[in-house]
């Protein structure tokens, strides 16, 4: 037989606090349950506050630390305070001319600052290094960088004067140079091109008054424009000024390229000067530089050349980087474009014609076989020849102005070579600017190849 089951008492929680008790642990415990579900949300949340705050210092910390940064909105009261004239103050205890550093401290007025200067010391030990001392009475050169205005070299030789910096100084005949501005001229008003034929008669490189006349005859020789500046040849740009361009032209292009005017440049510069007359032969004489009244100095032809490159627009020079003082920045370059001197295109015609001066021109010889060297092969390379002679003096004056450009990538140089020959005629102009483009951008090659491997390193 089966027991009847046992009849259960029912609980009572009636005059207890076990029931709140009870409940009260449920919800306690169920809490807990949704705490640990949440850990992951929180987990996430936290990693996205961290991402956000370090994103935030990273951004600050660029802010501060890039170079080409403009810093008057950082460093508001000390830039004010550090203008440009205290600037040049300072730049004027320096010598850039005769050392390769980039680096300086100066204590002035009970004050240290620590100076970083646009100087590449590899091109500038370079320079120094080849100067033919022997044979030059003076020697000028400067490398800039078109895009920024930065002096990426300055050397200076002066055989009677150690203290004389030649680069700075508007004390020489722009000679054959000024056919630059005179090309400039005629291109944008009167539409000359590189294969405007133009005629001459007689010696190339004389300018008598009867060469300036339009005459057409069995002794004509029939050009290009473009042969006609490589060649340097004096009677067709007589004629362009004279015929053509005349004196107000002439003025405005020489003014517009910087004679006559004041750079704003950090070391004090003085200006370069032309004077054009009245006398229509004058017109000829300063169109194709053919005078020793046109001057200027090797400084101010880096920047004609540089607006060039820079498809018209010039931008003024500068020399410091930076400079320090509790290591804190207070002063930093900032670019400023001083004008725009021609239009894009006739740019781009002036860098043809001073191409065809060093394939086939008066440069043609420095820059030999260029095409077929491992680093010139990659640059589009010209620029113009330029000479006079003193003959009181027994002085030459050879010049070389000239650029070179990567022809897949984005590097620039504009080079300014003055060598004042004395009895014998040593390295000239143009040689040493073949040798400075090749250091330069040798020098650059190797870097990048260094940072492509240091890269791929690191991947």
């Amino acid at each position: 037989m089966f027991n009847r089951p046992t009849k259960l008492k029912p609980t009572s929680y009636a005059h207890s606090n076990k029931w709140r008790d009870y409940q009260s642990k449920l919800k306690k415990n169920d809490a807990t349950r949704r705490s640990y579900r949440r850990i992951p949300l929180y987990a996430v949340l936290l990693t996205l506050l961290l991402i956000a705050g370090h994103g935030i210092f990273l951004l600050l910390d660029k802010t501060l630390a890039t170079p080409n940064k403009d810093y008057s909105t950082i460093f508001t009261d000390q830039v004010e305070k550090f203008d440009k004239n205290t600037l040049k103050k300072i730049v004027r205890q320096l010598s850039f001319s005769t050392c390769s550093d980039n680096d300086y401290e100066l204590t002035t007025g009970g004050t240290t600052y620590q100076i970083k200067s646009s100087i590449d010391p590899c091109l500038q030990e370079f320079i120094i290094d080849h100067i033919d001392r022997k044979n030059s009475k003076h020697f000028g050169f400067v490398a800039m960088d078109p895009e920024t205005g930065r002096i990426l070299s300055m050397v200076s030789y002066d055989k009677n004067s150690k203290e004389s910096n030649i680069c700075i100084a508007p004390d020489y005949p722009a000679a054959s140079l000024f056919k630059i501005i005179t090309a400039a001229a005629v291109i944008e008003k009167c539409g000359f091109n590189c294969n405007t034929p133009v005629t001459f008669n007689d010696n190339k490189y004389t300018l008598y008054k009867i060469q300036l006349k339009d005459r057409i005859n069995k002794y004509t020789n029939q050009i290009t424009f473009a042969e006609s500046f490589a060649g340097s040849i004096n009677p067709v740009f007589g004629k362009i000024g004279k015929n053509r361009l005349g004196k107000s032209t002439l003025e405005r292009y020489a003014t517009a390229f910087g004679f006559n005017q004041t750079f704003d440049f950090e070391i004090p510069l003085k200006p370069s000067t032309v004077s054009i007359s009245d006398t229509p032969y004058n017109w000829a004489e300063i169109a194709s530089g053919f005078n020793n009244d046109t001057l200027i100095s090797p400084l101010h032809v880096a920047l004609v050349v540089s607006g060039i490159v820079n498809n018209g627009k010039v931008i003024e020079p500068t020399i410091i980087d930076e400079i320090n003082k509790h290591d804190q920045i207070i002063y930093h370059r900032n670019s400023q474009k001083v004008s725009d001197v021609i239009n894009p295109s006739t740019a781009m015609t002036l860098k043809k014609l001073m191409n065809k001066t060093v394939v086939s021109g008066t440069a043609s010889k420095s820059f030999s076989r260029f095409k077929k060297d491992k680093i010139l092969s990659r640059l589009n390379i010209g620029g113009k020849t330029g000479s006079i002679n003193n003959n009181a003096q027994h002085l030459k004056y050879d010049w070389f102005a000239g650029f070179a450009e990567e022809k897949n990538g984005s590097k620039k140089i504009a080079i300014s070579v003055l060598v004042v020959h004395q009895d014998y005629i040593g390295t000239r102009a143009a040689s040493y600017s073949r040798m400075a483009i090749k250091e330069y951008f040798e020098n650059y090659y190797a870097n990048v190849t260094e940072l492509q491997k240091k890269n791929s390193a690191a991947l």
